[in-house]
This record gives C-alpha cells, structure tokens and sequence, in this order.
C-alpha cells in the first residue's frame, strides 16, 4: 500500500548509518524534500574535571560543529531542500517537542535493537519519541 506524506516529516539523527537510513525512508514517503527535517539533538554535556567538577561546555561550538557534520552527510543535491536542524537538550524529549511544534505528520526512526541490560543502562531515544510524540511514529527495525 503506497503511504505519501503531505505534511513535515522529522526525522532524529545521530550521524549512524541507521539514521541516514531512516533519511532514505522518509524520502521515498515525502513528496518534495522541503517537507523532511533533519533534527539532530546535542545532549547535555555531563564531563566532569578530575577534581569532580563540571566542565565549562559551550553548547554553541558544539551546535555549530554539529552543523558542519550534518552539511557534510547531506551535501548531495539529492537532499537540496531539506531543512537541517540542531538543538541541544534530551533527545527524547526535544525529537517530540520539535515534531509538535513543526505539526509534523510523522516522524520517523529507526531502532537499534537495543534489548535487555543494554537498553537499560542506555536508555531508549526512540522509547521515549515514541510515549511523547503526538503525531505517528514509523520505528525502521534496521
């Protein structure tokens, strides 16, 4: 059964070969590339000096180096058109945020795969996208 989105896409993105596979996915339901939004979501920064305190982070070197890695993987003019994005925060929570915001028609994810102990010390990115998002949310198990 053919899906085509008329609406915003998001789509999360950790620059993995999974996430550039999700791109793929939405590219094939969006109509035009203007309707895909790339959102890649810095989190907070936890690196502490060996004296335990925190070190000073500046969010917006990381915001802006994040940029020029996002630039470089979507350079082809295959995706002119599709709006790139970065934020900082919790991943989770700013991926639906920003999905409710752009009144996005989907977003779309994929899942590592992650089961078990693993998933529990790491917690589930997508998990949370998924309880928080209110709008459809197309998981690729990749």
């Amino acid at each position: 059964m053919p899906w085509t989105i008329t609406n915003k896409i998001l789509v999360p993105y950790d620059f993995s070969e999974h996430s550039h596979s999700a791109v793929e996915k939405a590219m094939e339901l969006a109509i035009a590339p203007c309707q895909i939004h790339i959102l890649h979501v810095i989190p907070p920064s936890t690196t502490l000096r060996p004296e335990g305190f925190q070190v000073d982070d500046n969010a917006q070197v990381r915001i802006e180096y994040a940029q020029k890695l996002l630039a470089g993987d979507f350079q082809d003019p295959l995706y002119a058109g599709m709006i790139r994005e970065v934020l900082a925060g919790d991943p989770g929570t700013v991926c639906a945020d920003r999905a409710a915001s752009l009144k996005a028609e989907l977003i779309v994810l994929p899942s590592h795969g992650r089961s078990g102990v693993s998933r529990l010390l790491l917690g589930s990115v997508t998990e949370r996208i998924v309880r928080l998002a209110t709008c459809p949310v197309l998981v690729l198990k990749l």
